[in-house]
């Protein structure tokens, strides 16, 4: 299904790595990537590595996928957050989609970046 600028949501966590840590952080990566695997809605999911920091890029269709993932690999997460510190999370879309989420992600402190334009993909 083609994504539009009027719904697509993505999320930019960063996680900070604890020292020595980094091999057990990698070796979560492919359990997250398999575990989104039959999520219908995800448009993108996968992850970089700076130094001690890693970065999952993800999009999702709308709101309602965006949470629907959050409760699909909630567990992985608390096992990511024992290895490092979410150091930065941004949410981004079209401010009614980013409504949608403030109350499940309000208690994680993410910044917010309301769509202002784009195009069909």
């Amino acid at each position: 299904m083609p994504a539009s600028p009027s719904t697509v949501v993505s999320l930019h966590p960063y996680f900070k790595v604890h020292p020595d840590k980094m091999a057990e952080a990698k070796a979560l990566l492919p359990r997250f990537v398999e575990k989104t695997s039959g999520e219908e809605d995800n448009l993108l999911y996968e992850f970089t590595i700076n130094g001690d920091t890693i970065f999952c890029r993800e999009a999702y269709l709308d709101a309602a996928a965006t949470e629907a993932h959050l409760t699909n690999v909630g567990e992985l997460i608390e096992e990511m957050l024992k290895l490092s510190t979410l150091e930065r999370f941004e949410v981004h879309g079209p401010i009614a989609e980013l409504d949608k989420l403030r109350p499940a992600l309000d208690g994680l402190n993410p910044a917010w970046f309301a769509l202002e334009c784009g195009r069909k993909l």
